[in-house]
């Protein structure tokens, strides 16, 4: 059962995380461009329009996905109540694959966005 507790704990992580700084980048996108914190591409750090725009969409994005990847890791987490520890572990482990693939996965998309509303030199289309 702690082993249970525990990966679950872990399972809503990422979610978890996905939810709220995508809501925090939909709405307060980083001031300024930054090496630290936010959406860090060539892209979106070439001026501030791309840097605001990169964080709304991207933000948007995990916003969507985090709350799919929530659902999805308690659904299957409530399915194997109670089994043994090992296949407790085992989907764990392959739903922190999951969703580190969906989170390095939504680079993407935002990409994709940037180079179809901007120019190579940062200019909107």
């Amino acid at each position: 059962m702690a082993s249970w507790i525990f990966m679950l704990c872990n399972a809503v992580l990422i979610p978890l995380i996905m939810i709220c700084f995508g809501r925090y980048f939909m709405k307060r996108p980083p001031k300024k461009i930054n090496a630290l914190f936010g959406y860090r591409t060539a892209m979106s750090m070439k001026n501030d329009d791309t840097w605001e725009f990169a964080h709304k969409y991207c933000g948007r994005l995990w916003w969507i996905v985090g709350w799919i990847l929530l659902f999805v890791s308690v659904i299957v987490f409530l399915i194997i109540w109670g089994k043994e520890d090992s296949v407790v572990d085992k989907t764990g482990i392959a739903a922190l694959a999951v969703q580190v693939a969906a989170l390095a996965g939504t680079i993407i998309p935002t990409e994709t966005a940037l180079k179809r509303n901007f120019d190579k030199y940062g200019n909107r289309r």
